[in-house]
């Protein structure tokens, strides 16, 4: 075993990055130590004005913590909730009834112009607005009624690690709170995580085997595919190769024919319902000798051409998505490094992303 992804010392490649998913324990730890009060109050304030619809907006990274919020509104309060298309109301100026909807807008930076125009039109719509930011002194959560801040601290990286682990925890302890339910399922997550990031000699050999590949499949099912979005969009702006991601169910809708023992299929496999949703997938990526690398419980790695055993034994399927993205994340960061980028800085890409 290796020591947890240290901070690193002087200009090495990749430093800041491996210091952000380090934090991670300790960013988890924050929240429920001290963010619980406030979600809880937000939580409290907005289930009595009984939403009938949830929309969800966001952008990238948090793009991906936006639908694992809409896995657990769906499943665990049965509300309807769907992704918001920013551009119907700041291209095309639709002006949507949102009387009763809730509106969620989650964003690391708050500085989105998009996403702070649609939260604006949204609020003047008569949604229900909530930011779910890093930042409270943002734009965003000028224009939005409510804000739940993450706790994350600073993130200088551009690849967007604790920040995410960090929106996921803060989303669950929402939706616990909009039902009344006191999170406890999240309590051993800060332990879990930080014994996870200690295996780093373990991604880092698996690295090895993805130095060279010129494109990846990753894919899951249920509350794991949020974390194979976010696992693709982690190796695509690092390493830069093309990483795409599916639904274990759209992946047997066609993409599956470009499957062969060359590419590389990474599976999420959440121990619980989403699992055993992907389990006939695994059965026909291993019929076509697919090279497959999967996250998950020991049976499932076991059966796999190699992968990263999880400790999901006892915890409760809905918080599994934050453990399942940290091998993801130091995988991304490995290959980056075998590739001899800076995992740091990817090319073309700024922190704050100016999209209207």
């Amino acid at each position: 075993m290796s020591a947890p992804y240290p901070a690193g010392e002087g200009e090495l490649p990749g430093r800041i990055m491996s210091g952000e998913m380090a934090e991670q324990p300790a960013v988890l730890r924050r929240i429920l130590d001290q963010g619980i009060p406030a979600i809880r109050a937000v939580a409290a304030e907005i289930a009595a004005r009984r939403p009938r619809f949830v929309l969800l907006t966001a952008r990238g990274t948090s793009d991906n913590a936006a639908l694992y919020a809409k896995y657990l509104i769906e499943i665990t309060l049965g509300l309807p909730c769907g992704l918001a298309s920013m551009s119907t109301t700041t291209a095309y100026g639709a002006k949507p009834d949102l009387k009763d909807v809730l509106v969620v807008t989650v964003s690391q930076s708050g500085g989105s112009p998009d996403l702070v125009a649609s939260a604006k039109a949204a609020r003047e719509a008569g949604a229900v607005t909530l930011a779910v930011t890093n930042n409270p002194d943002s734009p965003l959560v000028a224009v939005s009624e409510y804000h739940i801040d993450v706790l994350a601290g600073p993130e200088k990286a551009l690849p967007a690690t604790k920040t995410y682990t960090a929106s996921l925890l803060s989303l669950y302890l929402f939706v616990e709170g909009l039902r009344g339910g006191d999170g406890a399922a999240a309590a051993i997550l800060p332990e879990l995580a930080e014994a996870i990031l200690a295996r780093g000699d373990e991604v880092k050999a698996l690295a090895s085997r993805y130095r060279f590949a010129e494109r990846m499949v990753i894919t899951s099912r249920g509350y794991g595919y949020p974390t194979a979005k976010e696992a693709a969009l982690k190796l695509m702006e690092t390493s830069y190769i093309p990483a795409l991601s599916y639904s274990g169910a759209d992946l047997l809708h066609g993409p599956l024919a470009m499957v062969d023992n060359i590419s590389p299929v990474i599976a999420v496999v959440t121990d619980g319902r989403g699992g055993e949703a992907l389990q006939p997938v695994l059965d026909r990526l291993r019929g076509r000798g697919a090279d497959l690398f999967v996250v998950g419980p020991k049976a499932q790695v076991a059966a796999a051409s190699a992968g990263f055993v999880l400790p999901t034994a006892g915890v409760a399927e809905e918080v599994q998505p934050i453990l399942e993205i940290l091998p993801l994340q130091m995988l991304a960061y490995e290959v980056t490094i075998a590739r001899g980028q800076d995992p740091d800085a990817p090319r073309a890409l700024a922190k704050v992303t100016e999209t209207h």
